[in-house]
């Protein structure tokens, strides 16, 4: 049966020779990348991970995925209503499950109203596309998810970086370029280090800017309840927007944008992503329904996400990793080169640890990283197991040869913001 279908299968496979700009461009890619950086391997292709491995790789940080109470109210979902009706949202009113979770997941975060969207992706690109124009400069963290640099592009608006967490350059970047919109991370997903968002609300507030904050790896894991750390700031009155993709703490697929009621409809109607994209399926919205339930009431979810973080970043600080301000839930080994972390990678996965590469585009040229992401049911062994391996290939992988490692000589004064430690990272 296999190679009858095989046969017929075959009968229909067939490639168009690209056009040589293109051929040209996906040659370079196996030419520079596989071969001479990777030496024909690939960086993101390390082991197979065993049955016994221990995988730091999910943004499942209070461990929900399979909790049966979401599991369940999915299931019953589906066998109800199937895949729905499949169109964009646009066309929805009056009261539906869609609109009623818009409402709840808004209210969870002090939010007058707010958007479901397709992914964190769809909210960030579509948000900056609907509220910047080609006149419109778009104050962005040179550390800000790439989602938010797309949407200035699919605006047409001009981008102006900013250090890593640097109210004042922000400042200096506004007073010679004018008033404008101002795009963070809350937390900052490639190495885990927390925005000043109080200084940087106090500087879009003097300067007259929309200020927009993407919490997708702070909704769920801190604030009370899991509210996010704009609400437990008590900024929510100051921050114009905030995002979130729902495939971190909330183990889903789906985005949201948090805003103001007239906001709300004028979206809808005028970003592309909103427009042109299918709703989520009803599944999504009662997986996502349950998993906010699941959220506001295990907090002890929250508290050992936390506390298995400190533990680990003060242990892997004490043997001397530059953690670059982590303040998280994420921590980041960062080796430097693709070659030197493509070592890295292996030296941790041979011994049964699993984290994620990060490399460019993800981050800047030659500072590719190990991500650690650190979830809620880790137990005390495996945490231990974790910093006894950091400790034994340390010679291994020679982290004293890691920029990274040399960088920390010049390690900037750490600050306090509203009880968390906030370093700046100005250069």
């Amino acid at each position: 049966m296999k190679d009858l279908i095989e046969q017929h299968a075959g009968q229909y496979i067939s490639t168009t020779p690209l056009p040589a700009f293109v051929a040209a461009r996906v040659a370079r890619y196996y030419r520079e990348r596989v071969q001479e950086t990777w030496a024909g391997g690939h960086i993101m292709k390390g082991r197979i991970p065993g049955t016994d491995a221990l995988h730091l790789s999910s943004n499942d940080y209070l461990s929900i995925a399979k909790h049966p109470e979401i599991l369940r109210a999915m299931y019953e979902s589906i066998c109800e209503n199937g895949n729905g009706l499949l169109m964009s949202a646009i066309f929805l009113h009056g009261e539906c499950p869609l609109l009623q979770f818009e409402k709840r997941l808004a209210c969870f975060m002090g939010a007058e109203s707010g958007v479901l969207c397709q992914s964190g992706y769809a909210a960030n690109t579509g948000l900056i596309q609907s509220i910047a124009s080609p006149s419109t400069p778009v104050y962005t963290d040179m550390m800000a998810h790439m989602s938010l640099w797309e949407g200035i592009r699919s605006a047409g608006a001009t981008a102006v970086g900013f250090v890593h967490n640097d109210a004042e350059h922000l400042e200096r970047q506004i007073c010679r370029n004018g008033p404008g919109v101002v795009v963070v991370d809350s937390v900052y997903s490639t190495n885990g280090s927390v925005c000043p968002l109080v200084d940087v609300a106090d500087v879009c507030a003097a300067h007259g800017c929309v200020l927009v904050v993407d919490e997708s790896h702070s909704l769920g894991t801190h604030g009370p309840k899991g509210s996010g750390l704009i609400v437990e700031l008590g900024l929510a009155d100051r921050v114009h927007f905030r995002t979130a993709s729902l495939a971190k703490a909330f183990a889903g697929r789906a985005g949201f944008i948090a805003c103001s009621r007239e906001f709300q409809e004028y979206f809808k109607f005028e970003s592309n992503p909103a427009i042109f994209s299918s709703t989520l399926l009803p599944h999504e919205i009662t997986g996502l329904d349950a998993t906010l339930s699941v959220i506001e009431r295990e907090h002890w979810r929250r508290t050992k996400v936390a506390e298995n973080a400190k533990y680990l970043r003060d242990s892997l600080s004490e043997l001397g990793y530059n953690l670059n301000g982590s303040q998280s839930q994420i921590i980041a080994l960062e080796a430097g080169t693709e070659q030197r972390t493509i070592v890295l990678r292996d030296a941790l996965e041979s011994r049964g640890i699993f984290g994620s590469v990060f490399c460019a585009p993800a981050t800047a040229k030659n500072r590719a990283l190990i991500r650690l992401s650190i979830n809620a049911t880790l137990s005390a062994q495996e945490l231990e197991k974790i910093v006894r391996v950091c400790g034994e290939i340390r010679q291994q992988v020679e982290l004293d040869k890691w920029p990274s490692t040399r960088r920390m000589v010049d390690r900037p004064p750490v600050r306090k913001q509203s009880g968390r430690e906030v370093v700046s990272m100005a250069a």
